[in-house]
């Protein structure tokens, strides 16, 4: 797979956002400050394989 480009990492934050506001069962305060956290912890990733692993670790979340 290529490396997802900004618009693709950009879309999937805003779904985690979105996925987040529409939890019922789980902390939500807990939830979006961990997906931001990550996000700012993992914007300055240059290995590809890092980033393509994170990326797919997302996805398989809001799936």
């Amino acid at each position: 797979m290529l490396q997802p480009s900004r618009q693709q990492v950009l879309r999937l934050y805003k779904h985690l956002i979105k996925y987040g506001n529409h939890l019922t069962l789980t902390d939500k305060n807990y939830f979006l400050g961990r997906v931001r956290h990550e996000f700012r912890e993992n914007r300055e990733l240059t290995n590809p394989l890092q980033i393509e692993f994170n990326f797919k670790a997302c996805h398989i979340v809001i799936s």
